[in-house]
């Protein structure tokens, strides 16, 4: 891939990074519940509160970039070290866009429905352009891929297996820890089941509009 056309995958990957960013804050400014994969990191700053929840997450991305490396061994590809500075920008714009949404007042059940639906749309907003930028994948997609590799199964059944182990993770903590549920509730639900279908429509549009 020539230097001009890589500068501008990434720079694709940025621009989607970036709203995927703004999607987890808005879904933690709801407070129904975050994405399946910000859900760990975000119940884990609610019990440690001297990390952020950016911080947080790149701890996570840290982990299963090595889990990437203990399952693939030989067969890990070293350009996929590239999730790590990857994850470091996401954690910290986790953090910026946290920090500008702090301001937004969020009222009423109704008001916490629509701030979700803005995280679920700029989520799969998010990812779209994280797919069509084609450089590299977040760790949590990478950690999936490695997964299917190893055990011979398809990225679709063992994306629900990742979701779900990792929400339940997230909601014993915050039962055990928070004594309450916090982080997983019904707007995690709605995001599971909606941000694919978001990405599958907005890569459309982006298809059209962005040539790379």
């Amino acid at each position: 891939m020539k230097n001009k056309q890589l500068w501008k995958n990434y720079l694709l990957l940025a621009v989607g990074l970036s709203i995927l960013a703004l999607g987890v804050a808005f879904s933690i400014k709801g407070a129904l519940g975050t994405s399946p994969i910000s859900s760990l990191p975000y119940v884990l700053s609610l019990m440690i509160p001297s990390l952020t929840v950016g911080n947080l997450t790149i701890m996570m991305h840290i982990v299963m970039i090595l889990l990437q490396i203990l399952l693939l061994r030989k067969d890990f590809e070293w350009m996929q070290l590239m999730q790590l500075p990857v994850a470091f920008f996401f954690g910290y714009l986790t953090d910026f866009w946290v920090w500008v949404t702090n301001g937004i007042a969020v009222s009423s059940y109704f008001g916490q429905w629509t701030a979700c639906g803005i995280g679920i749309l700029l989520v799969g907003i998010g990812v779209s352009f994280e797919v069509k930028a084609g450089v590299v994948v977040l760790a949590g997609e990478g950690l999936i891929l490695a997964l299917c590799k190893v055990l011979d199964v398809e990225f679709p059944k063992m994306k629900i297996i990742n979701d779900v182990t990792l929400v339940s993770i997230a909601a014993v903590l915050s039962l055990i820890f928070l004594k309450g549920l916090y982080g997983v509730r019904e707007g995690t639900i709605a995001a599971a089941v909606l941000v694919g279908a978001v990405a599958k429509q907005s890569r459309r549009i982006i298809d059209n509009f962005v040539k790379i």
